[in-house]
């Protein structure tokens, strides 16, 4: 440090202590250095100031005062080294400057370089001087006289070009790397206030603030007009720590046993535990309470090993009938294991059939159908068999419709015949469409739908073709019969009260003891319904809608469970259904639209279960998957129930009533 530097941080040292902080803060305010809490930061430096000032070599905390950055003196005032460069030709200096140039010290060479440059221009010089000389008394003119170029000049100028170019780089790394460092102990400084608000143990708080220390220490110069404030502001939440320090002391025992009570609690909240009759839900709950045990943090020395051995004697009785329970769902899956083996036992039986018939295909279709309906009220088999067994009772079903599907693949010949047998109803069934004897008719028509639902298969090229036909010749023929029954607008309106009559007669009915008889009753009244003709066009919806509400509503007051309810309500719809055109077309709709929701449920049950046998229930997470799995396929299945119901609804429904 010159003698100039050394003046200036004395006159600093002895400055009042409001003239310091005047100083820094009008130069160099922590609003502009340092992104944290200004009001903070500005009293760390109006108390540490002064601190900083009178500071010689370390802290009471152990940490060295910054240094004020003279790096550029230092450097240039470092040691040259012993050479004579009088002694060296231009060119051997050219050559120690490429040298100088090229190395990696190029901070620690400019004394030397500006040796080397001014040895160079006085050798030069008198060279010239010399040649000047010369050209004189060979009888040339002084003023003419015009040094030749020197091409090692020329070289001596590139070099002196390259050295300040990369002493430019270097000086702009070195203030890249001191605003590296700056950011560096801002994030020190931020780090060491959080310390106050640790949960952790004192020695492992104590531990983080050394490291703190030593981070800072081991951090680099900072630019030299941010560094008595960022001092500043170290010092004064070092200060702070240590303070903090004293009271945390103080508080120990209070938090101490302040954890007590709250092991405590948990103490008797897991001895409540062995009176819940849902062991699964309280061996999650005590993990809950250890989870909590584990995050409330110690208890007075004395009281340490008495509490934990209460906490732990609960906590094994829960385990032990936990162990117990899943030993008796382990006995329960290998019952559903057993049982599940059967029902692949009697559908590879079904699958290996000699089937030659359309009507036994029918017959072992609904077997398979019910065996899958069984399969599907068992529970889970153990984890290691779950999947193997389904996948077999799985290969059973798929190998009986594989073989089902080239049977009429290969009878081609009998659904030709089917094909034919159709054709002959459908010719009869045209030939009466426009008949005007609507009750025979009407018989006829019936006869023939029943009989083609009787006949098998036909190509499936020309089944869309033929069915739509023969559905239109009938339709043609109902439409025609109830456009003929329509009535006067008289009789509509006679219609309409009827219907409102009977729709308070629904309202005002109040359910019995016998259920069954409930339900004809409901039944009666929906056959009322359906027998009562048309209203006027624009009450019809408002009183369907009326009577819809009130039919519900009846069957929602019934004692039967949620499937029948669905079911009764589905077959009052049918009933209204079967009042408007193309009614059984609408009901095969209906029906082809159930298939296919099932089959779609059908498959997401065995993907869900297919996971379950895969997810491993030794986490809260995992238990809460498997109940969500759970829950999806009783749902699924329950849904499947009802629409299974539903079909049989439509199967059996009679088209004579419509």
């Amino acid at each position: 440090m010159d003698s100039k530097e050394n003046h200036k941080s004395s006159s600093e040292q002895n400055q009042p202590l409001n003239e310091q902080v005047e100083s820094v803060t009008q130069n160099n305010t922590p609003q502009d250095q340092y992104d944290g809490d200004d009001k903070e930061d500005q009293e760390a430096v109006n108390q540490g100031e002064n601190n900083y000032g009178e500071q010689e070599s370390e802290t009471d905390d152990g940490s060295q005062e910054p240094e004020q950055d003279f790096s550029d003196q230092r450097n240039a005032s470092r040691d040259m080294p012993n050479i004579d460069y009088t002694t060296y030709t231009k060119q051997e200096l050219v050559d120690r400057l490429k040298e100088l140039v090229d190395s990696d010290n190029i901070n620690n060479i400019r004394k030397e370089v500006d040796v080397i440059k001014a040895t160079f221009y006085k050798k030069q010089r008198a060279d010239n001087e010399e040649n000047k000389t010369r050209h004189t008394s060979e009888g040339g003119d002084p003023e003419s006289f015009v040094p030749e170029k020197d091409p090692q000049e020329e070289e001596m100028k590139e070099l002196l070009r390259r050295f300040k170019q990369r002493k430019a780089e270097a000086n702009k790394k070195i203030a890249d790397e001191k605003k590296k460092n700056l950011e560096e102990k801002y994030k020190i400084i931020e780090e060491l206030k959080n310390l106050v608000n640790k949960k952790e143990s004192m020695n492992q708080t104590f531990k983080e603030f050394r490291e703190l220390q030593k981070r800072w220490k081991d951090t680099g110069p900072v630019p030299q007009n941010k560094e008595k404030v960022l001092w500043a502001t170290y010092h004064h939440h070092v200060e702070k720590f240590y303070d903090f320090v004293k009271i945390n002391k103080e508080l120990r025992d209070l938090d101490l046993k302040k954890n007590l009570e709250a092991k405590l609690d948990l103490c008797e909240k897991a001895e409540q535990l062995k009176e819940e009759d849902n062991i699964v839900e309280a061996s999650k709950t005590l993990q809950d309470y250890h989870d909590q045990w584990r995050e409330i943090g110690p208890v007075p020395y004395g009281k340490r090993e008495e509490i934990w051995q209460r906490f732990k004697s609960a906590t094994y009785e829960i385990n032990k009938r936990h162990q117990e329970y899943f030993k008796e769902l382990k006995r329960k899956e290998n019952e559903n294991l057993e049982a599940k083996r059967k029902i692949c036992e009697q559908a590879e039986e079904i699958a290996e059939k000699e089937i030659n018939t359309h009507k036994a295909w029918n017959r072992y279709t609904r077997q398979i159908l019910d065996l899958q309906k069984e399969w599907r009220k068992i529970g889970f088999a153990p984890k290691k068999y779950n999947n193997k067994i389904f996948h077999r009772f799985r290969k059973a079903c798929d190998r009986f419709f594989d073989r089902k599907r080239e049977f009429y693949d290969q009878h081609r010949e009998w659904q030709e015949n089917n094909l034919k047998k159709k054709k002959e109803l459908l010719a009869r069934a045209e030939e009466l469409k426009d008949s005007t004897d609507w009750i025979n008719t009407k018989k006829e028509l019936v006869r023939l739908q029943r009989q083609w639902k009787e006949i098998g298969p036909v190509p499936k090229n020309q089944a869309d073709e033929i069915w739509n036909r023969f559905r239109g010749a009938c339709d043609h023929f109902f439409q025609r019969k109830k456009q003929q029954e329509k009535t006067t607008d008289n009789d509509f309106e006679k219609n309409l009260e009827l219907k409102e009559e009977l729709i308070q007669k629904i309202r005002n009915f109040k359910p019995s003891d016998n259920m069954e008889e409930d339900i004809k009753q409901l039944q009666t009244f929906e056959d009322e319904w359906s027998h009562i003709g048309f209203v006027p066009y624009e009450q019809k919806d408002k009183i369907q809608e009326e009577y819809r509400k009130a039919i519900y509503n009846q069957y929602d007051n019934l004692n039967i469970d949620d499937i029948q309810k669905e079911v009764l309500k589905y077959r009052s719809k049918l009933k209204n259904l079967q009042q408007k055109p193309k009614a059984e077309n609408r009901m095969y709709q209906e029906r082809d639209k159930f298939m296919n929701k099932i089959e779609k449920l059908e498959n997401n049950i065995h993907l869900w279960e297919n996971n379950l046998g895969f997810i491993s229930a030794e986490s809260s997470e995992a238990n809460s998957m498997i109940n969500d799995y759970k829950k999806k396929i009783e749902h699924a299945k329950n849904e499947i129930s009802v629409l299974e119901e539903k079909i049989k609804l439509i199967d059996t429904f009679d088209t004579e009533e419509e």
